[in-house]
């Protein structure tokens, strides 16, 4: 018996590996007591899996435990595709044994850890043995270079059989066993990959014995995997063999990577023949090229040496007029050409050297060197053209090239002043703000600058006209017509623009008053704005009193407000006289104000308006105070009356208070009405019961009516229940008020994270916040029950739903169907995608999704 526990070869995996050998030991030590039905199975694909790399060496096998005995077939070149060391030919067992372990040697050196399993028992037909060591070199060169998405050998093997089907209805991948026993995965597979093979549609997930014999006739038919199983053996087992499945699968997957090779291998030759196609392309293309540029030298070198003299000075200007339209349209094209055909030619060279391709040898007189000696040639012609007519045309020239020097600075002159006398004369300055005023001082500044340089070039036309009148040129006067009116315009432009310099330094120095006053008026008009309403809050706030003593403190605060009047009335009347400054000013300097002030948005209408509010609000606050201050007086006289009374049946009401609470949780509604209906009740009792035999009566009624309108209430009543038990538990002297360490133990209780640290700490101050807000480190518990209320009716809303959304869509506005397919389940995801809008803002890209208005589609926020 052989071990191959050695630590070398354990340095041959990484971790994920060797846990998968260290369940594969595992696994075969359970498979001491093989189920009869997965042997079965195990032989049947073991033995087609061998057979069908077999097959590459010429040989076969028909029993799996007998055809290895003498291992000789196990040497063969038939999965490892290296040559093994040459087989002892003797027929007995010690050679057999030899065969065995040189095989299990070989098997070994490639990194498979081999246990329990001895070249005696191969030789010896242990049945069980011998699967085990097909299911070792399975593993090994079938499964173990697997790899997809950083997951190798079983799991990344299951990884691509998920990614594979996961489109597939009816199909869910968990495992190598009964995720097959309906045979959709199988057929799924094969869909995925070779969609005109399998009719999908028509497969029934409730007859799997059709699922799996399509799938494997199809298999053996078209993608030359062997049958390695009978659907009976699936369908008939509880659970089908893991390993002859994922050996089955291992097929498919590496029939597939053939396909995938041969598709490289196809891309590559499409390549090759690309590269071949382009380099003839080439060839032509040079071929043509040269040709044409050939002939285009050899008619233009004639025109070029032709030096016959003209009688007229129109004549030679129209051949320099030729030879310049030559040099500037004819000849540019032509010296582009011959550059491309240099880089052509090169490029060309180089592509074929690196393929390993021959050189390219152009037709006879059309090499690049042909090509220079003509285009030298051409050139020579050219120079002597050019030299010649200048000759013979300079004395006509040289004063026409004046008067066209003239003509063209005066036209670049005239271009420049061209609509400058208009620009400095508007009065643009009359509507700007302080800001667009300094903006035009700036630009006024750097047209100055360019002002004057431009008094080089009048100087140069000036210059110029002079040098013509000199040499007596034919068309002297409109030359001096022309210069008189440049040198009259530049004189004026000087005018203006010192003008407009000083309207708009005076217009600048009034707006910065301006500017002053509505940042004075903005400091004021805003306290004064937020006071007045303050003021109108204050003045229309309800107010609820208890006795005479509040209702005369507030009568007394109102008074004291009243007496403020006046005074802030002036300073209204003060921030008015700001603002009619600033109109004062813009009028007396025709100032036309471009919109409302800068500095804030008050206006002087709405600091009336809100002024005329207050006003109204004062004698109406006036009057609620007296009607109440009269209520009062009434009640206090009618609480003397009850005071008696009260004392004799203050027990009694205690009592009933208690018993009207148990049955006010049976009502209707949620326990925050409840209990408001509950104090509504109590206080009706107090004002307005005196009489013990009608509170009584009043009681028997309610709960009679309580009773008849119970429904649903068994959450709310069990709510109640468990705060008011944990209230009670720690209200250790029966107050019914804990303190603040008592309370923060109850919260604890109730699950609330209000631990001494420093998030803890914060939480149960913002709680304390709540329930004491008057700070006096006790709690009742009617605040409790109000607290515990409000937090147990939270719940999410379109705005978290909407973050959670743009998570998913990567931080971006929209999202796609691909995300929403790869980030949620698959019926959620078309749950979204049928009901989410195109998304059309401008980021949008085609297929984007509006998860925002779907979001508040949710709560009923939107139109959608």
């Amino acid at each position: 018996m052989v071990d191959y526990h050695g630590a070398n070869n354990q340095s041959l995996y990484s971790a994920g590996e060797q846990q998968t050998y260290m369940e594969q030991e595992n696994d075969w030590d359970r498979d001491l007591l093989l189920d009869p039905a997965w042997e079965k199975q195990q032989r049947k694909t073991f033995t087609a899996w061998c057979n069908s790399h077999l097959r590459k060496a010429g040989t076969q096998i028909e029993n799996i435990e007998e055809d290895f005995r003498d291992g000789l077939k196990l040497m063969l070149r038939w999965i490892y595709w290296e040559r093994l060391p040459k087989p002892e030919r003797g027929k007995m067992r010690v050679h057999k044994i030899n065969n065995v372990n040189k095989a299990l040697d070989f098997i070994a050196s490639k990194g498979v850890k081999l246990v329990s399993i001895g070249a005696e028992e191969i030789v010896d037909g242990n049945a069980k043995m011998t699967l085990g060591m097909i299911w070792t070199i399975i593993l090994r060169f079938a499964i173990q270079d697997i790899s997809v998405e950083e997951t190798s050998a079983k799991e990344g093997l299951l990884l691509w059989c998920q990614r594979k089907t996961a489109p597939y209805k009816n199909v869910n991948v968990q495992n190598f066993h009964i995720s097959w026993k309906d045979g959709l995965a199988f057929n799924a597979l094969i869909h995925r990959h070779r969609p005109e093979l399998i009719d999908y549609d028509k497969l029934r997930k409730d007859d799997p014995v059709t699922n799996l014999n399509n799938a494997f006739e199809v298999a053996e038919r078209y993608l030359d995997i062997p049958k390695m199983l009978d659907a009976e053996d699936i369908v008939g087992t509880l659970r089908p063999d893991e390993k002859a499945i994922m050996t089955y699968v291992s097929c498919f997957y590496h029939a597939f990577s053939g396909a995938q090779k041969a598709e490289t291998a196809a891309n590559r030759i499409c390549k090759v023949l690309a590269v071949n196609q382009e380099n003839e392309h080439l060839m032509e293309d040079y071929e043509k090229l040269a040709s044409d540029l050939l002939e285009w030298i050899r008619r233009t070198i004639p025109w070029l040496e032709n030096r016959a003299p003209e009688k007229t000075m129109t004549e030679m200007q129209q051949k320099l007029e030729d030879f310049r339209d030559y040099r500037r349209v004819h000849k540019p094209p032509k010296v582009q050409e011959k550059c491309q055909l240099e880089i052509n030619f090169n490029t060309l060279q180089t592509k074929l050297r690196l393929s390993n391709r021959p050189a390219f040898m152009p037709s006879e007189g059309r090499m690049v060197s042909d090509i220079n000696g003509a285009w030298h040639k051409l050139e020579g012609a050219e120079k002597g053209y050019e030299e010649w007519l200048l000759n013979e045309i300079r004395r006509l020239e040289r004063l026409d090239h004046l008067a066209e020097k003239f003509r063209q600075k005066a036209a670049i002159h005239e271009s420049w002043t061209d609509g400058k006398e208009t620009m400095l004369t508007q009065k643009d300055y009359e509507t700007a703000t302080l800001s667009e005023i300094k903006a035009l001082l700036k630009k006024h500044e750097a047209f100055e600058s360019d002002l004057a340089a431009h008094q080089d070039r009048v100087e140069q036309i000036a210059a110029i006209a002079q040098e013509l009148n000199e040499l007596d040129y034919y068309d002297s006067p409109s030359v001096n017509a022309r210069c008189q009116k440049i040198c009259e315009q530049w004189d004026a432009l000087g005018s203006l623009t010192q003008n407009r310099r000083e309207s708009l330094e005076r217009t600048e120095k009034q707006l910065e008053s301006i500017d002053e006053l509505y940042l004075e008026y903005a400091k004021r008009a805003a306290p004064f704005n937020n006071w007045m309403e303050g003021a109108m809050e204050d003045l229309q706030d309800m107010f609820i009193v208890h006795n005479i003593e509040e209702i005369q403190g507030l009568i007394t605060a109102h008074d004291q407000f009243k007496s403020t009047l006046p005074e802030a009335n002036k300073e209204r009347e003060a921030i008015q006289a700001i603002q009619a400054e600033v109109q004062k000013i813009a009028q007396y300097n025709g100032i036309k104000l471009a919109g409302n002030n800068p500095y804030t948005t008050i206006t002087p209408q709405s600091i009336d308006k809100k002024w005329e509010k207050v006003q109204q609000l004062v004698p109406q606050r006036d009057q609620a105070l007296q009607e109440e201050l009269a209520r009062q007086q009434s009640n206090d006289h009618l609480r003397r009356q009850f005071a008696n009374q009260a004392n004799m049946i203050g027990p009694w009401i205690q009592n009933k208070m208690e018993e009207i609470g148990r049955i006010s949780i049976e009502m209707n509604g949620t326990l925050e009405d409840q209990l408001t209906h509950l104090r509504q009740y109590e206080q009706s009792i107090i004002e307005y019961k005196p009489n013990i035999d009608q509170l009584e009566g009043d009681h028997q009624l309610i709960q009679e009516v309580c009773i008849c309108q119970y429904t649903h209430t068994e959450t709310i009543q069990e709510q109640l229940h468990e705060y008011r038990t944990s209230f009670n538990h720690f209200d250790k002297d029966h107050s019914g008020v804990l303190q603040a360490e008592e309370f923060k133990a109850c919260l604890i209780s109730l699950g609330y994270d209000v631990e001494n640290n420093k998030q803890g700490d914060a939480e149960f101050a913002r709680i304390m916040g709540i329930v004491d807000p008057n700070n006096s480190g006790a709690v009742t518990f009617q605040a409790f029950i109000d607290f515990m209320s409000r937090e147990t009716t939270d719940t999410d809303t379109a705005d978290q739903v909407i973050a959670s959304f743009k998570i998913l869509a990567g931080d971006k506005n929209y999202i796609t169907a691909e995300e929403l397919r790869r980030e949620l389940p698959p019926d959620q995801a078309e749950y979204c995608i049928a009901r989410m809008a195109p998304y059309t803002g401008p980021d949008a890209v085609p297929g984007a999704l509006d998860y925002m208005s779907f979001s508040t589609a949710l709560y009923g926020e939107s139109d959608l």
